[in-house]
């Protein structure tokens, strides 16, 4: 059971193993044959109100996780993505964020590995 996490834009493949977008809007530009998606996943994205609040400002960054952490825990959006997880080699975060480090997608990923670890 092995968790990747991969911008839309780029090319999928065999490795991805199964794709879920994890964005609430979906990507622009991107057709749903280009992206290749197993599942889209509304409900484990950030609320519209936190996305909004942060805005990809990285000043914001330490709050904005510990405020999504919050939206993650106990959600039934969570618990099913765990089912997933489980059901699969491999399991492919998919999201559009060009910046790859403060996005939504990579707390999303901390917080399964913490919680499937832990």
């Amino acid at each position: 059971m092995k968790i990747e996490t991969k911008r839309v834009y780029e090319e999928p493949n065999e490795s991805d193993g199964y794709r879920i977008l994890t964005e609430r809007l979906w990507p622009r530009g991107v057709s749903k044959e280009r992206a290749a998606l197993d599942r889209w996943m509304k409900g484990v994205a950030p609320s519209h109100e936190l996305r909004k609040w942060f805005d990809h400002d990285p000043e914001k960054w330490e709050e904005f996780k510990e405020r999504y952490r919050r939206e993650l825990f106990g959600s039934e959006a969570v618990e099913e993505l765990l089912d997933l997880i489980k059901q699969h080699e491999t399991v492919t975060f998919v999201f559009a964020s060009k910046d790859q480090t403060h996005n939504s997608t990579m707390v999303l990923e901390q917080f399964l590995e913490d919680l499937l670890t832990g």
